[in-house]
């Protein structure tokens, strides 16, 4: 496997733009660690390499368990996950899918706050911009480190 473009090199002024995503979401009142369990999933979904070892680095240091991680997949028939959790999951996968039912909406609705909502799915836009960068240009995982981009 070659990457394509070191396009975090060649595309510094166009990775302001999701820096800025970034930046922004840090500052959100979304818990850090459920950003991060969303990043993944998605990342799960999209199969995006490099994005998987970067989140799970991440969720690592922040403590997370390998149990957890390893279950994400199948978090609808595992008892690891909090119902806030659960509905940012499912919230997630139908935004990714681009078909949100009302159940759904309704069920993210009563876990977050409509600025919590907004913000996760603007989380979930930023992580598949990522995604799609990273796949699109052939990004190699294993070298991130915990921190790398702030």
């Amino acid at each position: 496997m070659k990457q394509r473009i070191n396009f975090q090199e060649k595309g510094q002024n166009a990775l302001k733009a999701l820096f800025g995503l970034g930046t922004y979401l840090k500052k959100s009142t979304l818990d850090r660690k459920l950003q991060e369990l969303v990043n993944f999933r998605i990342s799960q979904m999209n199969q995006c390499a490099y994005c998987l070892d970067m989140h799970s680095k991440e969720l690592r240091a922040m403590g997370e368990t390998e149990q957890r991680l390893y279950g994400l997949n199948a978090w609808r028939e595992t008892p690891y996950y909090t119902e806030k959790e659960r509905a940012a999951f499912a919230w997630a996968e139908a935004v990714n899918a681009c078909q949100v039912p009302d159940e759904i909406f309704e069920q993210a609705r009563n876990s977050f706050s409509e600025e919590e909502l907004v913000d996760l799915t603007l989380s979930i836009a930023a992580i598949n911009a990522w995604n799609r960068m990273n796949i699109a240009f052939t990004t190699i995982p294993g070298d991130y480190q915990v921190g790398q981009f702030g």
